[in-house]
């Protein structure tokens, strides 16, 4: 069973979810952190190591000695075209060195999976707007599972859709897009998910799309 894990982007509105309840359920956690200073949270299992995710030697600090890998770093302000598949290309490259075999990261509901969705008419309204608003991050999501795909790696692709900052349920729908989907799910239950998934093995090559009951 994983007993720690790297978390890149822990300071994001997602990420300190995910930091958070990493923690409730008893896991060691390497944070990166450009500002060390976001990670307000104080506990001896936390380990922040400054740095930037596209910064190879910053990320090899934060994978060595963990078991597992959970990524959750998006696209801001100023980000550059190619943040996800740079960022998850040196992330593989130092679970491979460290020999870490497992991954799971965040992407949004744009990216498809192939034989899996079936999406309906808003779902494919939704698609045909990020495409032209945020073609970029859409384009960068979907080379980063290409790099996924490649690496030998058992990875998991979580998908959401609009995230809100409403009060975690406990209870949530995971499928694909379309069926009983719906579209949006609280910042809360999506890092449940998240944690879930590091040691659960049903999704593995897979990217199970979670939203609101």
């Amino acid at each position: 069973m994983t007993k720690t894990i790297a978390l890149f982007g822990a300071t994001g509105k997602t990420g300190r979810r995910v930091l958070d309840q990493a923690l409730a359920q008893g896991f060691s956690v390497r944070a990166l952190a450009r500002d060390p200073a976001k990670i307000a949270v104080v506990d001896d299992r936390i380990t922040v190591i400054e740095g930037d995710v596209l910064d190879a030697q910053s990320v090899d600090r934060v994978v060595e000695g963990v078991d597992a890998v959970l990524s959750v770093f998006g696209h801001v302000k100023g980000s550059p075209d190619d943040l996800q598949a740079d960022g998850t290309r040196l992330i593989l490259e130092a679970m491979k060195h460290h020999g870490i075999t497992r991954i799971v990261t965040l992407s949004g509901g744009g990216l498809r999976a192939e034989g899996r969705d079936q999406p309906k008419l808003p779902d494919r309204i939704i698609r045909g707007l990020l495409k032209l608003l945020s073609g970029q991050v859409l384009a960068d999501a979907e080379a980063h599972l290409e790099l996924l795909k490649q690496s030998g790696v058992e990875w998991t692709v979580v998908r959401g859709p609009r995230l809100t900052e409403e009060p975690g349920t406990g209870s949530y729908g995971v499928g694909w897009v379309g069926g009983d989907s719906t579209t949006k799910i609280s910042r809360d239950d999506l890092a449940t998910f998240l944690i879930t998934q590091i040691d659960d093995r049903q999704y593995v090559h897979e990217m199970p799309f979670v939203s609101a009951r």
